[in-house]
């Protein structure tokens, strides 16, 4: 059998897997997605992951783009400037967990240099007090709901956050508003309950990401090991538009693998919803941003 035959027999066996063998959730028919778009989200802001020039996509723009309501703001200060911006929104999540660009000076014109890189701070007085800000601007701006922890498990071991240090962070959530939501980014790679101990009941919801486009075809087993370890929690599903360990587009063939699973699983209730990555990079992978927006239009 040729290594392209193999490749394919591969992933239609992952697009056959059922999304209804994962026992669903503890969720209403009714308040299942009549549309996908009404379960998706867009990261949205600018940010510089390997483009040579800056999008065209700015905050909010990708998630219009992609025919949402419903975004993750990213990568620029939470302020009330920003949710003005964001207001036509049904839904906003702000990180807490910042990335930042970090500035790099022009040899001959001070002060004309560049945003050149990201900087992830995830240290725990940061989270805080961007939580604390997020929950203040919930107040004034009903449409956020959420603040976004992105990395989580990697800042907790970098950092040796303990699961008592936190809670600080949950409280912070909460802080002006109890209803706000507390969201973490969770990797299929960092699914083992050791990992998780004593965090878990300090998320309100999952968002579960696949590192490696190759590894998608274990979607629906990451899926049932994130319900194992996250009992009762909503799941939503990460998609990339960029592969960055390939440093290139999803392959074409990979992202149908997940956008498949995406819909069905979406339909059985197994998942409460999923986001894209993102709004920065809709111009810099067209074929994939593309082929996307349609099949949400589609489905």
């Amino acid at each position: 059998m040729s290594t392209a035959i193999s490749r394919r027999d591969l992933i239609r066996s992952a697009l056959s897997l059922s999304a209804a063998s994962l026992a669903p959730v503890a969720t209403e028919a009714a308040t299942r997605p009549h549309r996908m778009a009404e379960a998706g989200w867009c990261w949205d802001g600018q940010a510089i992951n390997g483009q040579w020039q800056f999008t065209i996509f700015g905050a909010g723009e990708g998630t219009k783009w992609f025919g949402l309501r419903r975004c993750c703001f990213m990568f620029h200060p939470n302020t009330a400037m920003a949710m003005e911006k964001l207001r036509d929104m049904k839904e906003v999540v702000c990180e807490i967990s910042k990335w930042e660009a970090q500035k790099v000076e022009h040899p001959q014109y001070k002060g004309l240099g560049a945003p050149m890189r990201m900087h992830h701070d995830g240290r725990i007085e940061r989270k805080c007090r961007e939580a604390e800000i997020v929950s203040q601007l919930s107040r004034k701006y009903p449409n956020v709901t959420g603040a976004f922890d992105d990395d989580l498990y990697g800042k907790i071991k970098a950092e040796h956050i303990t699961p008592e240090q936190y809670a600080a962070v949950r409280r912070a959530v909460r802080s002006a508003n109890p209803k706000l939501k507390h969201w973490g980014v969770v990797y299929s790679h960092e699914l083992k309950k050791e990992n998780w101990a004593g965090f878990t009941d300090l998320l309100d919801v999952v968002t579960l990401w696949v590192w490696a486009s190759k590894d998608l075809v274990n979607l629906d087993r990451y899926v049932e090991q994130c319900r194992e370890i996250f009992p009762g929690k909503p799941i939503n599903i990460g998609c990339y538009l960029r592969d960055f360990t390939l440093l290139d587009g999803v392959p074409m063939e990979m992202l149908k693998v997940q956008w498949e699973f995406v819909r069905k699983a979406l339909r059985d209730g197994t998942i409460q919803g999923y986001s894209i990555l993102g709004g920065f990079l809709i111009d810099m992978h067209p074929e994939q941003a593309t082929w996307v927006r349609d099949f949400i239009k589609t489905n």
